[in-house]
């Protein structure tokens, strides 16, 4: 059996775009997009296990000064790490929330927060037999300032078109997969920052795609 760890935030998650603050809405189970790579992937290889874990609002290293020091994804990760291991691959998918304008971060400095985290997974006994299982590091779909997120990420559309090629350098430097979601969709327009339900479906088989051939490259 093949077990995959997807380590992400809201649009792993399922969050559906907003209209409001404070909505709390997601799509359903199977149209969110590790659900839609899952699929894909089992009737590929049969007995692949899928566990998602999309926290909304996560960053990748920061603790958040307005929604709280648990949105932190560098002090979630090593305690998910050990609750479902072994784990054949981890799929990190983060950098949006860090595109918010009150972190000031470049799309450099976000890559180098999700490369910790990739670190992070490679000095773990996390995968089979207590070695480190393998990661992929996805470059999130670039947001822009639209509906009622707009200037909570004022700026982001420049900061996050700067991840996906720092962070392709980034994986490539830790010898981790690497996939680019803004190639495959792109957000709502409604809020900015979340995926379409058609937007889930593409990613989530992508992905699969994706998956496939880095565990065929190995």
């Amino acid at each position: 059996m093949t077990s995959i760890l997807v380590f992400g935030d809201s649009n792993s998650h399922g969050t559906v775009p907003l209209s409001r603050l404070g909505q709390l809405d997601r799509y359903p189970v199977d149209a969110r997009w590790p659900a839609v790579m899952a699929r894909v992937l089992q009737a590929r290889a049969p007995g692949t296990e899928v566990v998602t874990e999309g926290h909304p609002g996560r960053t990748t290293v920061h603790p958040d000064p307005i929604d709280g020091a648990h949105k932190n994804g560098l002090a979630a990760l090593p305690a998910l790490l050990e609750s479902h291991r072994p784990l054949d691959l981890v799929i990190i998918m983060l950098g949006t929330n860090d595109c918010k304008a009150r972190f000031g971060l470049r799309g450099w400095d976000i890559a180098a927060g999700i490369g910790k985290l990739a670190q992070v997974v490679q000095a773990s006994t996390a995968g089979p037999d207590g070695a480190a299982p393998d990661v992929m590091l996805v470059a999130p779909v670039p947001v822009e300032e639209a509906g009622v997120l707009a200037e909570m990420f004022q700026g982001g559309p420049i900061r996050s078109r700067a991840i996906a090629p720092a962070l392709r350098d980034e994986a490539a430097r830790l010898g981790c997969g690497f996939f680019d979601a803004g190639r495959i969709t792109a957000v709502d327009a409604l809020d900015g920052v979340h995926l379409t339900a058609e937007g889930q479906r593409a990613l989530g088989q992508a992905m699969a795609d994706a998956v496939i051939a880095r565990q065929e490259g190995r």
